[in-house]
């Protein structure tokens, strides 16, 4: 969907959304109708109240006449609460099935996506969007609905009364019409920049939270607080001319309520004189008309919500239009040999003109340890994350056991692959959940146990008061560094596949918990094939090949003992950091 698509057109896709309600939705009409109905049989009434009551004093009617007014009132009450619970539930629902289909959409986005956007970006759209987008396609239509019903059934009565008058006051309709066009289109306006600088605000926010030890460390607490200051003051700028916009058509609605009942007064004057309308009947039409005033307020400010939700819509279905990563492989694959081979590879980020990768080709077979070194910037994360195809090659090929990686399934290809990064990922639950975690959940015990005592994690996780059913708090923070790494590579042993890729694994961690990481490094190796991105050169001194990256381009490769021999750029950063050591 462009962002050039018609409110109207993006209004009719999202009712789309609210297709599975249609039950809910039809009871929440019916209750309307029944409201509005009696919201214009109480205004007729009103006529044989004056006129019974006050005018011919019939006592018999005028003991009835209040029996109907309570009546009326409580069928009003009774089609009000079925309209609310039905149009209530059908939006919470609505909500909740954009938030589920979004996120599900963002999991199956390429991995540039989450380059391009920023996770607050993605939160904003899985929270107030969707809040919004309820809002638009079933809170504002209930609005719009019951108001126009109201509207509808207090100018049937007021045509039933007297048409002379009504005809009259209904010359006001057109510039109300125009108005309101007028307040749509500003209300839009707005509210896509109000969406987009909530966003920033939220953005401006998870750094400096995220970040706060640095912030405090730098003293930049002022120059944070001042950035989301006027990011803040933007959002209120925005606001306020919503605020206004809402407050002047409000007034101006008023005003022409004001005329429409100085017409009233006027014309219905004139009929009474003629003897064509009674005291009963310019009573009815008076209360018609003043129940028409609010409902047409309401409509008016009706616009800033449904607006707001349009804008909101179109955000979101920019992700759900987007094109889902590349998966039309049909080649089966239960467990790989593990055999990866690179073929003039060629890799380039979007916007970018110089190449990630440039004619990468090597081979790494089962058993072996494949190290890639180099200079941050060089490649060896986008090198990495090929593999996985979290990115796409711009040209080349790459291999597994003789076919390319677009020959198998996402997920056949992913299942070959476990992967212990630098930043290790862990949800608020306990450690036997997040050890066998996704496809591992339905591991053995005896299993479970194993990994984590292969990743010399049971020591740490033996002295937890639960053991393995204890919680490690949110993304782990219950757990030091070498300890949520060490978990990781229990899930990796768990995973037991045989593509092993370690990511900068032992980069953040002091000298101990780098000795117990690495020995269960060790337990997890063989006979799999395992690609290293190196950080201390010292760790992969035993590696059967090392691939040495710079500006995109394999400039040497052979063993750590060949690569020091040959005196290039792999012997310039091993000692530059044997001398850093030596410092240390």
């Amino acid at each position: 969907m462009s962002g050039t698509d018609s409110p109207w057109k993006v209004y009719t896709r999202l009712l789309g959304f609210a297709r599975p309600y249609r039950g809910l939705l039809l009871l929440a009409g019916v209750g309307m109708l029944l409201e509005a109905g009696a919201g214009g049989a109480f205004a007729k009434l009103m006529e044989s109240v004056v006129d019974e009551t006050f005018i011919k004093r019939d006592e018999a009617k005028s003991l009835l006449l209040p029996a109907y007014i309570v009546g009326l009132f409580v069928i009003r009450g009774v089609a009000g609460y079925i309209t609310d619970m039905g149009m209530g539930k059908a939006a919470r629902s609505i909500a909740r099935d954009f938030r589920v289909e979004v996120l599900g959409k963002y999991l199956r986005l390429p991995g540039l996506r989450f380059d391009t956007e920023p996770v607050p970006s993605m939160l904003v759209r899985l929270g107030s969007d969707s809040d919004q987008v309820a809002q638009a396609a079933v809170d504002a239509m209930k609005v719009m609905i019951q108001q126009s019903l109201q509207v509808v059934a207090m100018l049937a009565v007021m045509l039933y009364t007297s048409w002379q008058v009504t005809i009259a006051i209904l010359l006001m309709a057109p510039p109300l019409a125009w108005m309101m066009d007028r307040v749509a289109k500003r209300y839009r306006r707005i509210s896509h920049r109000i969406q987009e600088s909530g966003a920033e605000m939220m953005q401006a926010a998870d750094q400096t939270l995220s970040n706060q030890q640095e912030v405090k460390i730098y003293g930049a607490q002022r120059t944070e607080l001042k950035r989301y200051a006027g990011l803040a003051d933007t959002n209120l700028k925005l606001a306020m001319k919503v605020e206004a916009t809402r407050s002047i058509s409000s007034a101006m609605v008023q005003l022409m309520g004001a005329v429409g009942l100085a017409l009233l007064l006027f014309f219905a004057g004139r009929e009474a004189m003629a003897g064509r309308l009674t005291a009963g009947g310019f009573v009815s039409l008076m209360v018609s008309m003043m129940a028409i005033i609010p409902a047409l307020k309401q409509l008016t400010n009706v616009q800033n919500m449904l607006q707001r939700g349009v804008a909101s819509a179109q955000r979101l279905f920019t992700v759900l239009d987007a094109d889902d990563e590349q998966d039309h492989g049909t080649r089966p694959l239960e467990r790989a040999k593990g055999v990866i081979e690179f073929r003039d590879i060629t890799a380039r980020y979007p916007g970018q003109s110089r190449p990630a990768l440039k004619g990468i080709n090597f081979t790494a077979r089962p058993g072996t340890v494949t190290a890639i070194v180099g200079r941050s910037g060089s490649g060896k994360s986008t090198l990495i994350k090929l593999i996985p195809r979290f990115y796409e090659a711009e040209s080349g090929q790459i291999l597994l056991d003789g076919h390319p990686l677009q020959d198998y399934r996402l997920a056949d290809l992913r299942r070959q692959i476990a992967l212990v990064g630098q930043q290790v990922m862990l949800f608020d639950g306990t450690v036997a959940a997040n050890v066998a975690y996704g496809e591992l959940q339905g591991a053995q015990a005896g299993a479970m146990e194993e990994a984590v005592r292969g990743a010399n994690a049971m020591e740490f996780v033996s002295e937890l008061p639960e053991g393995l059913h204890a919680p490690i708090g949110h993304k782990g923070g219950r757990l030091s560094g070498g300890q949520r790494q060490r978990l990781a590579i229990a899930r990796a042993m768990l995973k037991d596949a045989p593509i092993l890729i370690l990511d900068e694994a032992t980069a953040a961690l002091d000298n101990e918990s780098e000795r117990l990481v690495q020995n269960a490094l060790q337990k997890l190796m063989p006979d799999r094939t395992t690609l290293v991105i190196a950080h201390r050169l010292s760790t992969i001194e035993h590696a059967d090949q090392v691939l040495v990256l710079d500006q995109g381009h394999l400039v040497e490769q052979g063993t750590h003992g060949e690569l020091l021999a040959r005196g290039g750029l792999y012997a310039h950063l091993y000692q530059m950091q044997f001398r850093e050591g030596e410092a240390g």
